[in-house]
């Protein structure tokens, strides 16, 4: 998916205004949860995150939803990871 398409979904869908976030290469975050949902968009580099049991990678173009409150954690690459955030 590309940038402008995401932000239009984003908007249609009632997120907040998108930020960017960056992770650093090779780092990790531990289980957590957060208190709203949120989707992205991947930019630059790729994420592994973890939920139930299961490790999904996200690389460039491709999109991730997590749901308020649910569980998970986060790894990245050698290249760490950019991504275009919504929340609400």
């Amino acid at each position: 998916m590309d940038q402008r398409t995401f932000e239009n979904l984003l908007r249609d869908e009632g997120y907040q205004q998108p930020v960017i976030v960056e992770r650093e290469p090779n780092g990790r975050l531990g289980r957590h949860t957060h208190p709203f949902e949120a989707k992205a968009l991947i930019l630059n580099g790729w994420i592994a995150i973890e939920t139930e049991g299961q490790t999904r990678v996200y690389q460039a173009g491709d999109t991730f939803h997590l749901a308020a409150e649910e569980a998970h954690s986060e790894s990245y690459g050698p290249d760490g990871v950019r991504y275009l955030a919504g929340r609400r």
